[in-house]
């Protein structure tokens, strides 16, 4: 069996001939860069495999880091590849040579990781899901998340292989319930540093998770999650937005209809969740590492699950804690460089 191929497409920061414009919300604050993990068309029902043809993200490199943070106009075009039906995907590695991941100097998290959940919308029922969630942050630290340790900064520190769920907090709708755009969504979780529900963290990253009735323009039709950063008071606060992908959209974002756990929607969001993590810690300021297409890490495997084995009528391939799951690959940042689930023995 496959999985139904999708096309990927990413935002990235406006090139060195075309100056970045400022944009900023409400308050006055920039709005700062975005790094979407995207899905533009879903071809077929799609089906788990064991192994994915990758699709690969790409557009022109981003600028050099500038003094400061870089700040972009986030509603500027995107750049796409075509769709399925116009482009042969072949798995990466298997016919061309592929350049290594660049440092461009910015830092990465190297201190313990801290992740905030802001629940947004109406999770009050739905505490099956919200487990499947928390229990998948709470055992991410070990073999897996080690992957990112090979991504160090200028002085050759590297990411910390420590995250914990340290804090959570609902927000029934505060930015509405359609329409939440991009720049809602620095608003609300800095609305959630300014009102204390959640502190200021500089080693947090922070995740807006929304419930399947928000609407959130361009989600499951351009894209399934994304990571970014701005400055919210003293602190650079990195953050991301995942959404509830559960109803007749599911497999735009997820990867099989029995899941796991039992909860196809949770169990899509933790595979997005665990790709943005990945590239959140090894590239939070979008100055960090990226290649020469401008794909980070996690972007290098989007879709690509390798061998998986049977829970019941799904698939997964890695177990965390006491639950199977099924969650994209990472880039594993060596001479022998690839798509792994763990940083293999010496």
């Amino acid at each position: 069996m496959d999985i139904g191929s999708v096309t990927l497409t990413r935002r990235h920061r406006s090139a060195r001939s075309d100056p970045p414009v400022p944009s900023c919300d409400e308050s006055g604050a920039p709005v700062f860069a975005l790094r979407r993990f995207v899905v533009l068309a879903v071809l077929a029902p799609c089906v788990l495999a064991a192994a994915l043809a990758v699709t690969l993200a790409s557009a022109g490199p981003p600028p050099a880091p500038s003094s400061g943070h870089p700040t972009v106009d986030p509603e500027r075009p995107v750049r796409m590849l075509p769709t399925i039906s116009r482009f042969r995907p072949s798995p990466i590695g298997a016919a061309r040579s592929i350049k290594p991941m660049e440092y461009h100097g910015g830092p990465v998290m190297t201190g313990p990781i801290k992740v905030y959940v802001i629940w947004y919308g109406n999770w009050s029922r739905k505490t099956r899901r919200r487990a499947i969630i928390t229990d998948f942050l709470n055992n991410l630290a070990g073999p897996r998340f080690a992957i990112n340790m090979t991504y160090p900064d200028a002085s050759g520190a590297t990411v910390a292989n420590s995250l914990t769920l340290a804090g959570q907090h609902f927000d029934r709708y505060s930015a509405g319930r359609t329409s939440v755009t991009d720049a809602k969504i620095g608003r609300i979780v800095a609305s959630a540093i300014r009102l204390a529900k959640l502190p200021s963290d500089p080693n947090g990253i922070y995740l807006v998770l929304t419930s399947n009735d928000v609407g959130k323009p361009g989600f499951l039709t351009q894209y399934c999650g994304w990571h970014s950063f701005r400055r919210i008071g003293a602190h650079s606060i990195k953050y991301a937005f995942v959404g509830d992908p559960t109803g007749p959209n599911l497999l735009v974002c997820g990867a099989q209809k029995v899941s796991p756990n039992a909860d196809a929607g949770a169990d899509a969001m933790v595979s997005v969740i665990a790709h943005e993590i990945d590239e959140a810690v090894t590239d939070p300021e979008l100055n960090a590492w990226y290649d020469s297409t401008g794909a980070e890490n996690a972007d290098r495997c989007s879709w690509s699950y390798g061998p998986t084995f049977p829970v019941g009528r799904a698939k997964a391939n890695v177990r965390l804690g006491t639950r199977n799951f099924l969650i994209q690959r990472n880039w594993l940042n060596t001479a022998r460089g690839g798509c792994v689930l763990e940083v293999p023995p010496a």
